[in-house]
């Protein structure tokens, strides 16, 4: 190796043990043509697709680092949006299950995404209470809205109408105009946060949840905008004479907004609906079709309510009306005429509850899907780590919930508190409140799951045939792996069982509880009484009191030492025979959580909660060097078999390695999102697991490649460096992905240049020679220039960046950008794109372009091809827009059929409600 020490690095390998994170929503998608099958939930930085039928994980959604925070499927079923925590969207593809598209907009993690109705335009709203619109076919930001004080919680696009409702933590619902970008708007009816918004009877209401037991309803009306522009201003100011007196710029001012709203639409009050639950509403929403509308809070009920159409609500106005009039005819005929209240319909009445869904635990988030037939399907992603499916016809006179499914063996309920590998490297042990479960660890599938009480420690017997875990009671549980069955229950300590550690000879091992006592065990056989033949059992054979409560305990090698790490923040080292104290390890400010002895019986390094870990000589007790870990407790340590290098995790949801010879720090591994609270090493130290309050479980490989420390050490400065960078006044903003982009052009055009001066010492030297100059590519070794420009400059690779990465570029590069776009256009290839990425430069070097001479031919130049392509495209386009006319009048006079027959069929059923309405108005009066 020479005089630098070289390490392999460890690298992540997988992610299991999560079935579903409970930062995100869960919603249905349509996969192989099936709707209502298939749900994509957050796994961390993952979403998983699972079938709710099988129980299956069918797809995985790659994602970098942050956590999934919010999810949203495009109208067409196809892609799937999702949001991160640091601000960043990705647009997956269902069928490939690539990301595509990438957004980098908000500062803080976005809240909601919402698509418009023809997918083309995506809204995201964020904890940095900015509103993002973002343009998905030409993957670009449009416009940043801002208004809201606090984090947005939820926006919606209008069907029919160019307006977007969001609402947030400040208590406003805002209404935004998008073709003015402008807030005409603002409900403040809320005395507390706005958590949910929903639309229902065809966008004519809006459904508001907010920190209380009721559900706000709004009425919305319309109003179509003045055909006449130039509108007299004595007609738009009627209703106003103060107003239109003053000459002011504040009443001028609010006399616009004020018709502004007026021309748009009016939002009045209608009333409010009283949910059983009297905490905030976390989830408010609807289905596909509005029908259905359910809400839940902070507990385990979801309440499910009906919203009557409008034929339904004609035929209750019906019913109403004649058994108005028949009390009419049984009373005077001075008492004929009813009361209007009589024949009207109560919101509650038009909003009926249909029945509440009890679920196992908390709910997070819901999806609703309604069939064709009436059926409701809904979905809850509980606080479990469970996915729960169930199903209720609406309909029917006393709606029975079943629950269709429930997806629970991929993942534990709870947190995993302990971890242990078999001696073939091969099974997987992890211990939660509720059960054991063994994974393989090639395949990552749970072989077996065995219900146990609270876990704190495990340790699979010699063997691999059986497991023995301690508890939070004191108590050890044997299984056997082969039945999945518990062999024996011993009550060991009096309190919790913190710590156990096989012996070295594998004969037994030692416990450490919080009854102050250290016990030393044996395995044994014993008869059993169901068989004639013997099992596995343990008896105590001695047992050491002590002073404070026992948190770790550990083994020296040759078994000669035990360390045993009291609540005292020392550590005790005893001889294993005698059991007499031999050294005391203290310098530690709080409780030693954690320790290990290294595999020469040379080194034992402690964490503790104090942040550090010490690294102390087992033959005088002497501290050899005090290292700042984490930034907060370290939680377990481990060394790597026959070395000197351990691993430590904390609740800085970090792992680290390090070096106990050296005292560095060789590398950390992050991908956990909370707190991990252990890992365990293989035996051949090829292979980590660790688990986390995150609910999953990760594995790292150690690979081949070398890790050289100052490499390291400068990839981590230059990423400090890269997100220190300021924000710019663009709808994205800048990451360390447009740097790169960026430098990815600047490499194309070096190699252009390198290329374009081989090409004229070429050419110059066949001129000298008076041969003939030959084109390129003729006997001359280098690639085309014009080949290699086209493959290096796709722009198309980095479209959702390109502003971002062109606003980097130095100015030094855009003249021969410039050259590059001019050839690219004149052979017609990219032209929107590069017409996009062109007007973007002169746009931001518009000072430095006009005042240098020797681009203006090149300007001159892109001026004439552009506008003659851009017409070209143009025309083709108009072209082939008149032939799809001509084919749709040919067809739609041969077969006799219209296109949009459903549009034109729901026009004429509007209109034939109206008039019945009008009919039933009449009737009234």
């Amino acid at each position: 190796m020479g005089l630098t020490k070289q390490y392999l690095r460890y690298t992540a390998s997988a992610l299991f043990g999560v079935i579903a994170s409970q930062k995100g929503n869960i919603i249905y998608v349509t996969l192989r043509g099936e709707k209502g099958r298939y749900v994509a939930v957050p796994a961390c930085e993952h979403v998983f697709i699972w079938d709710t039928r099988k129980g299956e994980k069918v797809l995985i959604l790659q994602g970098l680092k942050q956590e999934v925070t919010s999810l949203c499927p495009s109208p067409d079923g196809l892609h799937l949006a999702v949001g991160y925590e640091d601000g960043s969207i990705r647009v997956f593809s269902l069928l490939s299950g690539e990301g595509n598209v990438t957004f980098n907009g908000h500062k803080a993690s976005v809240t909601t995404l919402q698509y418009d109705q023809l997918g083309g335009r995506l809204v995201s709203g964020s904890k940095d209470t900015d509103v993002i619109v973002w343009d998905v076919i030409n993957e670009s930001g449009l416009y940043r809205l801002r208004g809201h004080k606090d984090a947005v919680t939820q926006a919606l696009f209008l069907r029919e109408k160019n307006l977007l409702v969001t609402s947030g933590k400040d208590t406003l619902v805002k209404w935004w105009d998008l073709d003015t970008q402008h807030c005409f708007k603002t409900l403040v009816g809320h005395r507390t946060e706005v958590w949910g918004l929903a639309f229902v009877s065809q966008e004519k209401r809006l459904i508001t949840g907010a920190a209380d037991s009721e559900l706000r309803v709004w009425n919305i009306t319309y109003i179509q905008e003045a055909t006449d522009p130039n509108e007299p201003e004595s007609k738009k100011s009627k209703g106003s004479p103060a107003a239109a007196e003053k000459t002011s710029e504040v009443d001028e001012t609010s006399a616009l907004d004020e018709m502004l709203e007026e021309r748009l639409l009016r939002c009045n009050k209608a009333g409010s609906i009283m949910r059983a639950g009297r905490d905030r509403v976390v989830t408010l929403a609807t289905d596909r079709t509005g029908r259905i509308l359910a809400c839940h809070g902070t507990d385990s009920v979801l309440e499910v309510f009906c919203v009557l159409t409008e034929d339904e609500i004609c035929k209750k106005m019906e019913k109403k009306m004649r058994k108005a009039k028949k009390k009419a005819k049984l009373k005077s005929e001075e008492e004929k005429e009813e009361p209007e209240g009589s024949v009207e319909m109560s919101l509650q009445e038009e909003i009926q509850r249909v029945t509440s869904i009890k679920a196992s635990a908390k709910i997070k988030s819901f999806d609703l899907i309604l069939s064709p037939k009436g059926e409701l399907k809904a979905t809850l992603l509980l606080q479990n780590n469970t996915i729960e499916s169930y199903i209720l016809n609406p309909s029917a006179q006393v709606p029975q919930v079943v629950r269709a499914s429930k997806i629970t063996i991929g993942g534990h309920r709870s947190d995993v508190r302990t971890l242990a590998f078999s001696s073939d490297n091969i099974a997987v042990l992890s211990a939660a409140a509720e059960s054991v479960k063994i994974w393989n660890r090639s395949t990552l599938q749970c072989i077996r799951t065995m219900a146990c009480e609270y876990a704190l420690c495990s340790l699979f017997v010699p063997g691999d045939r059986q497991i023995i875990i301690g508890t939070k009671t004191g108590k050890l549980q044997l299984y056997d792996l082969a039945s999945g069955s518990l062999l024996e229950t011993l009550a060991a300590h009096d309190g919790a069982l913190w710590s156990i550690s096989l012996s070295p000879d594998q004969r037994g091992f030692v416990t450490g509880g919080a009854d102050k006592c250290v016990k030393f065990w044996d395995f044994e056989l014993v008869k059993d009484e169901n068989s004639t033949q013997k099992r596995l059992s343990v008896k105590q054979t001695r047992i050491l009191q002590l002073d404070e409560d026992v948190l770790c305990v550990r083994y020296s090698p040759n078994q000669k030492l035990l360390a045993v790490s009291l609540l005292d923040c020392t550590v005790k080292i005893f001889y294993t025979d005698t059991l007499k104290f031999f050294l005391s390890l203290y310098g530690h400010k709080l409780p030693v959580l954690c320790m290990d002895i290294s595999y020469d019986g040379a080194l034992i390094a402690t964490g503790s909660a104090d942040r550090n870990v010490k690294i102390w000589g087992l033959d005088f007790g002497d501290c050899h060097r005090s290292l700042f870990a984490h930034d907060d407790s370290v939680m377990t340590l481990q060394f790597v078999h026959k070395s000197h290098l351990f691993f430590t995790a904390g609740k800085d949801h970090k792992i680290k390695q390090w070096d106990a010879d050296k005292f560095e720090h060789i590398q950390t591994l992050e991908g956990h999102h909370q707190e991990v609270w252990c890992l365990a090493l293989s035996p051949n130290g090829d292979y980590i697991v660790s688990s986390s309050h995150d609910k999953s479980l990760r594995l790292w490989e150690r690979t081949r490649e070398p890790l050289i420390l100052e490499e390291e050490r400068e990839m981590v400065r230059a990423l400090v460096a890269g997100e220190t960078q300021g924000e710019t006044g663009l709808a994205g903003k800048k990451t360390i992905e447009t740097v790169k982009a960026a430098e990815r052009i600047m490499e194309a055009i070096e190699l252009y240049r390198e290329e374009t001066a081989k090409l004229k010492e070429h050419q110059a030297i066949c001129k000298a020679a008076g041969k003939e100059v030959k084109r390129p590519g003729h006997n001359i070794p280098m690639c085309s220039v014009r080949g290699c420009c086209q493959s290096s400059l796709s722009l198309r690779s980095l479209l959702s960046e390109l502003e971002e990465s062109l606003l980097v570029l130095p100015f030094s590069y855009v003249p021969d950008l410039f050259v590059l776009f001019n050839e690219h256009v004149q052979r017609g290839s990219e032209v929107e794109l590069l017409c996009r990425a062109l007007l973007f430069l002169l746009r931001i070097h518009f000072g430095r372009i006009t005042s240098n001479q020797l681009l203006v031919t090149v300007i001159e130049n892109l001026k004439k091809t552009t506008i003659s392509r851009v017409s070209e495209v143009r025309n083709v386009l108009g072209f082939n827009m008149a032939g799809l006319q001509f084919l749709k009048r040919e067809i739609e006079a041969k077969d006799e059929v219209t296109f949009f027959a459903d549009a034109t069929d729901r026009f004429e059923e509007k209109r034939r409600k109206r008039k019945k309405k009008e009919k039933l108005v009449l009737a009234m009066v």
